[in-house]
């Protein structure tokens, strides 16, 4: 018979949810996690909408998952296989390409071919650029201090802050203010004169943000993206074994081995409230849970707008919840494919079908795309990031065959009139009619395509807005600013209810520092 009665309960069984409820589990806890949905991992899944072939749904790539989570769950031993992604191939207009390949001298001589100055400028960049990410690194790993609080744990956070900061130069300290304010394009500007590479690096500057890459604050999501690493490579990019799904598996499948038990098809209707704190919840079932703690790994509105009673937080907190911006910008669409897409910049099978292929001529074309998302239109012109796991995971297909990922920008959530059937046709059509000018085969090569708009994000990960970041990446919604002021230490207003999602510090992807964070700051308050 199962118990209602635990330690914790954790809302929701994305990555961050079971990455919170592991560590629970590590430090002896009884913990539940409660999913909505039938399968675990939120928007960290694995679908397969037609018979044979398998998608990554909606995130697709791994970089930011922390090593030490990796570490500490022993994720490889529950299934966690991470496949690099060898080079980014960028089609152009006039038939040619630009590509970064995993070989330096390579990339090098490639870049070199279209612009020396570049090729020269390239390397320095990158260094400047992983000295930077290694810098601001260390505060993925801080619980972020309220500046305005006097409490002991604040002003040692903030001790431990100006302690990290007294350890950079002062060039790293300039670079690290230039980068959380300026642009993409003003960084990429500085930097080189080429447009497909200013377009193509641009591109990591406002993936997931409803912004452009002229936009002040993009050259720290560009920054953000930067600081993956697989098996210690810094800035390298991987697909996972069978998925993204894959991921939450190997997370699920070390949770439960601690522990852990996973509800799936279990939905929280409300928190239950006793004595002013938190004590359990109510699922939609009528079934009631108690805990001493709760902790939310939804986003930030349904943690605080739909779950919790207005009551039971302060009338600033919650217009601050509000406020939080979590505009979807981001479209997917998955084909199943029966042959292989045939660039014309580069025919036949060839090394550019293992890695990513950027539509991203220039940072104006990016800006052009992002100029009609602000009018309530999806690009007509859209940057897409493709990949084509069937080349590195062949049991994402049946043979012979292949699945492509497109991650799109930009569709915006609340588009003119709504999403429907006919525009998210329209959408998916865009999207086919774009790869087509640079790979002709496309259209006679589809077997199906899943169109997935921000709407049906929300609808089916329960993604409020369809961010994938549960929130952008914002400089006013960073650090100590995420989700709100002097509550982004994992705790909230509502004693014993505890929030570790994507919208908490230090932000979006499929990383988990989130998730481990809350779980500390939990285990500090129980001791």
């Amino acid at each position: 018979m199962t118990s209602n009665q635990y330690d914790a309960i954790v809302i929701g069984a994305g990555h961050n949810g079971l990455i919170a409820a592991a560590y629970l589990a590590r430090a002896g806890k009884k913990v539940c996690v409660l999913e909505r949905r039938e399968v675990v991992g939120g928007a960290a899944v694995t679908a397969e909408p037609f018979p044979g072939y398998r998608f990554s749904q909606f995130s697709y790539v791994v970089s930011l998952l922390r090593p030490e989570i990796i570490r500490d769950l022993e994720l490889p031993k529950h299934g966690l296989k991470i496949l690099p992604l060898p080079s980014t191939v960028t089609p152009m207009d006039n038939g040619d390409y630009l590509a970064a390949w995993d070989d330096h001298d390579l990339t090098r001589q490639e870049l070199y071919r279209h612009s020396p100055r570049d090729a020269e400028a390239s390397d320095e960049y990158g260094r400047v650029m992983a000295r930077a990410a290694k810098a601001i690194k260390p505060i993925l790993g801080l619980v972020p201090p309220d500046p305005s609080s006097l409490s002991l744990r604040d002003m040692q956070g903030l001790l431990k802050v100006g302690q990290y900061a007294k350890s950079l130069s002062e060039k790293e300290l300039y670079q690290i203010a230039k980068l959380l304010t300026m642009s993409a394009a003003d960084l990429l500007n500085d930097w080189f004169e080429f447009d497909p590479l200013k377009g193509t690096k641009s591109a990591s500057g406002i993936i997931g943000t409803f912004l452009g890459p002229h936009s002040p604050g993009t050259a720290y999501v560009l920054l953000h993206h930067y600081m993956g690493e697989i098996d210690g490579a810094f800035r390298a990019w991987g697909f996972a074994k069978n998925g993204n799904g894959g991921v939450s598996a190997a997370i699920a499948s070390s949770a439960r081995a601690l522990g852990v038990e996973v509800r799936t098809n279990a939905s929280v209707q409300q928190v239950i409230v006793k004595g002013g704190r938190a004590a359990g919840v109510a699922l939609a079932n009528g079934d009631e849970l108690r805990a001493k703690v709760v902790i939310s790994a939804a986003d930030p509105k349904r943690s605080f707008l739909q779950f919790v009673e207005r009551k039971h937080l302060p009338g600033e907190f919650v217009e601050q919840i509000q406020q939080f911006r979590v505009r979807g910008s981001s479209g997917k669409v998955n084909i199943a494919l029966s042959e292989l897409p045939d660039f014309t910049c580069l025919p036949g099978e060839g090394p550019l079908h293992r890695g990513a292929i950027s539509i991203s001529p220039s940072m104006e074309y990016i800006e052009r795309a992002y100029d009609e998302a602000k009018y309530g239109q999806f690009a007509k012109n859209p940057y897409i990031d493709m990949i084509i796991p069937s080349m590195i995971d062949r049991d994402m297909a049946p043979p012979g065959h292949h699945v492509m990922s497109c991650f799109v920008q930009y569709a915006p959530y609340d588009i003119e009139g709504g999403w429907d059937d006919a525009k998210r046709d329209a959408f998916g059509e865009t999207v086919i009619s774009t790869i087509e000018r640079y790979a002709p085969n496309i259209r006679r090569a589809i077997v199906g395509k899943q169109v997935i708009t921000p709407k049906d994000i929300e609808a089916i990960a329960g993604i409020t807005g369809g961010n994938i970041f549960h929130g952008e990446l914002l400089l006013h919604q960073l650090f100590f600013l995420r989700p709100a002021p002097q509550w982004a230490d994992f705790r909230t207003p509502l004693p014993g209810y505890y929030f570790g999602a994507s919208g908490a510090h230090p932000g979006g992807g499929v990383m988990g520092a989130a998730g481990k964070l809350a779980a500390q700051e939990v285990l500090k308050d129980w001791k």
